[in-house]
């Protein structure tokens, strides 16, 4: 176990580039096993997410020539096997073996997954466009069992729009004779890549982008390339980070359009001051951050929706901001019922909120933040209170980094390219 020992209240000013997509890297792996094939993946993020699920498709006979933000994997040698469920328990994305395993092996036996605790998530929505292809699946509260003797398309619609949900039926249904129509299908960028990757190995896929996705089963992929994108709720991260401590920073290959509701709420509801420059988005080094009230003076809202409304994954994010800007505003978590919890660590810090509920809470801003004993209970919670410790006066200490190493690449390291004070040390 590692933690970080951080030193706030300086300004943070320099470049920072986000890695690869986290959340697009994860199904363009389980997507390998498509194919005997090989698949080669650029701008992959070396976090702990990918470095688990290396290992769970290591388990399964997958072998991998490492070139750092470069893979190349070949499945020619995959096995059926059952995933470790110590290794599985660590990463949400194990369930996207699902759909590849089906295809591939005819069965899948997957422990129970694991990932971030921010409440209950659902895997109906995979099991039930799993069978719509012809799996037939049981449960006895330690695996999940399926087996299909072949896959055929379907006519889906997806009791809600879960991207991992998505991303399993699209796999799934690649090599599915007859053509599939997944309506109420996720959207978000991540999505999209793992699309695009699969039509660049032979697959059929169009609406792509949309909540209509239609799938031409084929019978076979082959080789190819792809590159995933930059990891916009990287991008978010930083930007909040700057937002906070008061430094230029400069963002650099910024895909515009994952960025457009990010930008609306950071910067018409929260304040924050910052540019385009081609494809480098800029943190002004001085903010005079300022809640946007409604019409009539009513306290507005901050709320997460399905793409392409704001992400869930950067509520923690803003939240923080908010804790710094002028005005009152509601947050509002509508989709994991315990990602709130950590503003009781900010309340220590000395921020000033309310939690209504566990999906509400009332930011009163802006409150002087100190150093604080702190312990990062998830990915984005971890961040944020991170981005906290950052722009508090005085010493504070954050436990269980290896959450946030799960998504955010060799962190303390960017953070002291733009002049943060932090140490990583065992704990």
């Amino acid at each position: 176990m590692e933690k970080l020992i951080i030193e706030g209240g300086r300004p943070l000013t320099g470049d920072v580039t986000p890695a690869g997509n986290k959340n697009a890297a994860l199904p363009a792996l389980a997507a390998c096993l498509l194919t005997d094939a090989e698949v080669t993946l650029h701008n992959v993020p070396r976090i702990g997410d990918v470095a688990t699920m290396l290992q769970l498709l290591g388990e399964l006979g997958v072998t991998v020539r490492d070139e750092g933000a470069t893979l190349h994997l070949c499945t020619r040698d995959a096995r059926f096997a059952r995933p470790r469920s110590d290794l599985f328990q660590q990463v949400r994305g194990g369930m996207l073996l699902a759909g590849p395993m089906l295809s591939r092996f005819g069965r899948a036996v997957l422990p129970l997954p694991g990932g971030d605790r921010i409440g209950r998530r659902r895997v109906d929505t995979h099991l039930l466009a799993l069978e719509a292809l012809g799996a037939q699946v049981s449960f006895n509260h330690y695996d999940f069992a399926m087996r299909a003797e072949s896959l055929h398309g379907a006519d889906i619609f997806l009791d809600e729009m879960s991207v991992t949900g998505t991303e399993n039926a699209v796999m799934a249904a690649a090599l599915a004779r007859g053509t599939t129509v997944i309506a109420n299908a996720a959207s978000e960028p991540h999505v999209q890549d793992l699309c695009r990757l699969l039509n660049v190995l032979g697959a059929q896929i169009a609406g792509i982008g949309t909540n209509t996705l239609t799938i031409h089963g084929v019978d076979r992929l082959k080789a190819g390339e792809f590159t995933l994108s930059p990891d916009y709720l990287e991008v978010g991260s930083f930007l909040g980070l700057g937002a906070v401590t008061r430094g230029e920073i400069r963002i650099h290959s910024i895909v515009r359009e994952h960025m457009r509701m990010i930008d609306m709420v950071f910067a018409d509801r929260l304040g924050v001051r910052m540019r385009m420059d081609g494809d480098t988005l800029i943190i002004a080094d001085e903010q005079d951050l300022r809640i946007r009230e409604d019409v009539g003076g009513a306290v507005p809202k901050i709320d997460d929706a399905p793409w392409p409304q704001f992400p869930p994954d950067l509520m923690s994010i803003a939240l923080v901001v908010a804790t710094q800007a002028k005005g009152v505003v509601l947050i509002w978590e509508k989709m994991f019922e315990s990602r709130l919890y950590f503003v009781d660590k900010l309340i220590g810090m000395g921020a000033k909120i309310i939690l209504c509920d566990p999906h509400r809470a009332v930011i009163v801003g802006p409150a002087s933040l100190h150093g604080a004993e702190l312990s990062s209970p998830d990915i984005r919670a971890g961040m944020a209170l991170l981005i906290a410790a950052l722009a508090a006066e005085g010493i504070s200490t954050i436990a269980n980094v290896g959450q946030i190493d799960r998504g955010y690449q060799e962190i303390d390291k960017k953070l002291r390219s733009l002049g943060a004070v932090i140490e990583r040390v065992k704990a």
